[in-house]
């Protein structure tokens, strides 16, 4: 392997160790949200650390890219599943 692709191949798995951290994340709150909602009827949550929340905001929106382009190549990979199967 040249050191382009080495490093190419590093940045691909921090990228997807990073997206599945956040979806796996984004799960276990949801988790989190819904038992409390079914112990105590709702859920509350108020940050006040603007470091904190700012965070917060910019893992999400990550994580939404990332769930896009997972679906994206979901999608194209069984489109070509079927197109090659016609063939």
């Amino acid at each position: 392997m040249t050191p382009d692709a080495t490093f190419n191949r590093r940045i691909h798995v921090v990228f997807h160790g990073l997206g599945l951290s956040c979806i796996g994340g984004a799960i276990f709150l949801q988790i989190v949200a819904f038992s409390s909602i079914l112990n105590q009827g709702y859920f509350r949550a108020v940050e006040k650390n603007p470091a904190i929340l700012s965070s917060e905001i910019v893992l999400t929106a990550f994580a939404l890219i990332y769930f896009i382009y997972m679906y994206q190549q979901l999608i194209r990979s069984v489109t070509q599943t079927l197109s090659y199967r016609k063939q």
